[in-house]
């Protein structure tokens, strides 16, 4: 077998595409109860415009179709994201963009959270977007403007725990990936901070060895995402959190 190629990084930015983060992701809730979890995972970074060509054994074991991000009717994820972007104003005029995600995995895939950094010709970034997916098959974009300590704040649009209410803000830290993955994202309601979710990572060269021991450490591992999900919200229930009622999310301008 071969190795995924490799995309060269551009003047301005350091991240070497495809790559494997092999990461732990936490949640914790101190309000209105206190609950946490850890789930061992791994992410895929990659160039929307050189993704990864992988042998014919392992593409089943790595995916990555317009249908599972923005609207789903993009012929490629980076029209996709380009569609949305216009709609906001955002012209990249054919920068690089890199995109953390999981891969679709036997034919499943679920991203709570995709991260897209994007740069303009020069490399210079212009913006983040975070497209968050709820359990319910909805989606929604934030158009993210980071500081220079990669810091950024949004306000609450999209139900996503059905123990939250859609409001409160936003706070995230979101470093473009190099050597180690650093993403923490808090929800802040008035002076409070109920939940916070901190994904921590090292990386991996995404060769065909590394991705199949990274399928052997987690076996089908969005489907593991979506169950675990589903199981701690099975546990909060149990512990009798109020569930919060939900309208049905309007597609986005740019995402149709």
């Amino acid at each position: 077998m071969t190795a995924p190629a490799a995309a060269p990084a551009v003047p301005g930015t350091e991240a070497h595409t495809p790559a494997l983060y092999e990461c732990v992701v936490s949640h914790t809730r101190t309000a209105p109860v206190r609950h946490a979890l850890r789930h061992r995972t791994y992410l895929w970074l990659i160039d929307l415009d050189h993704p990864p060509r992988l042998p014919a054994a392992l593409r089943p074991l790595a995916r990555f179709d317009p249908r599972d991000h923005f609207g789903g009717t993009a012929p490629s994820l980076r029209a996709g994201l380009e569609r949305f972007l216009t709609s906001r104003g955002v012209a990249l005029d054919g920068g690089r963009v890199l995109m953390l995600a999981h891969a679709r995995v036997l034919g499943h895939v679920f991203n709570p959270l995709t991260l897209y950094w994007c740069h303009d010709r020069h490399g210079a970034q212009i913006c983040v977007v975070a497209e968050v997916h709820n359990t319910y098959g909805e989606r929604h974009c934030y158009l993210l403007r980071t500081d220079a300590q990669d810091h950024a704040e949004t306000a609450k649009e999209f139900y996503v725990s059905p123990f939250f209410p859609v409001d409160g803000a936003y706070r995230m830290r979101l470093p473009e990936p190099d050597g180690r993955l650093d993403l923490t994202v808090q929800l802040r309601r008035g002076a409070s901070t109920p939940f916070t979710a901190t994904v921590r990572g090292t990386r991996r060269p995404a060769t065909a060895r590394q991705l199949l021991a990274a399928a052997r450490r987690h076996p089908w591992s969005t489907a593991a995402v979506s169950a675990a999900i589903r199981r701690h919200g099975i546990r909060l229930l149990l512990r009798g959190l109020p569930v919060q009622p939900r309208t049905r999310h309007r597609l986005q301008e740019g995402m149709k």
